[in-house]
């Protein structure tokens, strides 16, 4: 991970200093065009799977409204950011007078990014619309994601979201919409976004220096990252191509050779600062188990689909319980793949 930003990947580009989007020209258009008609919505969900360029949008957006603070003077198209613009610097080092972006904090304590976006941060969103801006601009805020909103914050957003302050905007994105409170997603327009095609995926990746040149490999990044550049610099860059084939000996194996197989892995996946990689086996376990339940759902097994399916919920309570209470990591890791194994 970065040092300047603990959620930002290795290879990557921080979202708001990015000044090229692939894909998401509808999207793009559409937003152009709800603010120059001054029709915009006061909060836009910008929906999609993670890494497919959706803060990235979102700050482009918010970079041209602020660039052009009459609406109908606004150009036709969203221009690619000038970084050398006022706006722009203040944009990237965080210091506009009229954009906040929320995301998990960090903890002053340990130095970790915290698991939530905590009240507190959305507090900061209160003092943020009590300001008085010096332009006379929109003011924007991020919420990035707000999947990663803890309840109590969950509800202090709609607070403000249900009686928005003058000029206020929320540009809310999600990586998983049916996790956010239904009153937040009725506050909001929706705008999705899909995943890149195979094309701009690797020339957002050979933008950011990571190549792939061909042969079985490119393939099998390509196939697995599912249009998400996140995704595949996971793959690449963090080892999730071995991950995914560890936990696939893993399922395969038997005996003995089995549990060699689930210690070697929980081992990787309870290492110091492998908190990347241990989210990236959570989602690939995710899929598996959904998979498994989808094929006994079309086999006609439906207790037994039904009890693959109810193992997400439990394994995602069993990481919780284990988060709270410090427990050992790799115990739970090992008694996570067990029931992974018996499904």
């Amino acid at each position: 991970m970065s040092e300047q930003d603990p959620q930002l990947l290795d290879g990557a580009i921080a979202p708001a200093a990015n000044t090229r989007l692939l894909g998401h020209e509808q999207a793009q258009e559409f937003l152009a065009r709800s603010y120059r008609t001054g029709k915009s919505h006061h909060a836009i969900l910008i929906e999609g799977p993670e890494g497919i360029g959706k803060a990235t949008l979102a700050f482009r957006f918010a970079n041209y409204v602020l660039s052009n603070p009459e609406p109908g003077l606004a150009p036709v198209e969203i221009p690619d950011p000038d970084p050398t613009t006022p706006i722009s610097r203040q944009i990237l080092s965080g210091a506009s007078h009229n954009l906040l972006h929320l995301t998990r904090p960090v903890d002053d304590k340990t130095g970790k990014v915290k698991s939530a976006i905590t009240v507190d941060e959305v507090r900061r969103a209160g003092h943020f619309f009590s300001q008085t801006s010096g332009t006379g601009n929109r003011r924007i805020v991020v919420i990035d994601p707000a999947d990663d909103l803890n309840r109590n914050a969950a509800n202090a957003i709609l607070k403000i979201l249900e009686e928005p302050p003058r000029g206020a905007m929320f540009l809310v994105l999600s990586h998983a919409p049916g996790k956010l409170l239904p009153t937040i997603r009725s506050r909001c327009q929706t705008l999705k976004l899909s995943p890149l095609g195979d094309a701009e995926l690797k020339q957002a990746l050979s933008m950011l220096g990571q190549r792939l040149d061909g042969g079985q490999t490119e393939e099998t990044v390509l196939s697995l990252a599912k249009g998400s550049v996140a995704r595949a610099l996971k793959l690449m860059n963090y080892g999730g191509l071995d991950i995914m084939a560890a936990f696939d000996e893993v399922v395969r194996s038997e005996g003995p050779s089995a549990r060699r197989a689930m210690h070697r892995l929980a081992d990787v996946l309870s290492g110091k600062d492998s908190e990347v990689i241990f989210t990236f086996f959570l989602e690939h376990l995710t899929e598996y188990l959904a998979e498994q339940a989808r094929t006994a759902a079309l086999d006609g097994q439906l207790p037994l689909a039904e009890k693959r399916a109810r193992m997400v919920s439990e394994i995602g309570e069993k990481i919780t319980i284990s988060t709270a209470y410090n427990l050992d990591k790799k115990q739970t890791l090992l008694s996570i793949l067990e029931a992974a194994r018996a499904a």
